[in-house]
């Protein structure tokens, strides 16, 4: 099977078109935590950087992780998924797809855990079409960068960095 690269994966689809629609919307050169919402949990960027190391930019810069960098992304346990910046649940495994991309794949989050804004030029005279934007996840809590939403393989899952996650193995 041909490697997809995550740029690759976020262009050209009817439903990130659609999608792009719903949910809140924030200017796509706003980084995580810095728009008008008023997050619960917030720190300096001393602190986010101290806490978060070279996660930092994936976090609070909206980066991308390296592909298959995390063991999130191949992790096949019964559990959940956290916000690494603040511990809020995101995802329980029920919801994980595996697919050998090198990235988290989930067909849902946790009720009211995620926030979404436009990713991509917000000016229309620079965009190519209307298939540049893409739709971003943020936690709701504090508001870190987790991943995108886009369409895979034919279906529309949340395209999630390891990096942003905390996986907790379910009791046994």
């Amino acid at each position: 099977m041909t490697d997809i690269y995550r740029r690759d994966l976020l262009t050209g689809t009817a439903a990130i078109a659609g999608l792009a629609s719903i949910g809140s919307v924030a200017r796509a050169d706003v980084a995580a935590g810095r728009d008008p919402f008023n997050y619960e949990i917030t720190r300096t960027e001393e602190e986010w950087r101290a806490m978060l190391g070279d996660d930092y930019q994936i976090l609070r810069g909206g980066g991308t992780e390296e592909l298959r960098s995390s063991p999130n992304w191949a992790e096949s346990r019964e559990g959940t998924y956290a916000c690494r910046g603040c511990d809020l649940l995101q995802y329980d495994s029920f919801n994980k797809v595996a697919i050998p991309k090198g990235w988290a794949f989930f067909t849902a989050s946790e009720p009211n855990s995620q926030l979404m804004s436009q990713d991509g030029p917000t000016d229309m005279s620079s965009r190519r079409s209307a298939f540049d934007i893409r739709i971003e996840v943020h936690c709701r809590r504090c508001g870190s960068h987790m991943g995108h939403i886009l369409l895979v393989e034919g279906r529309v899952l949340h395209c999630i960095n390891g990096a942003s996650l905390v996986f907790t193995e379910a009791a046994a």
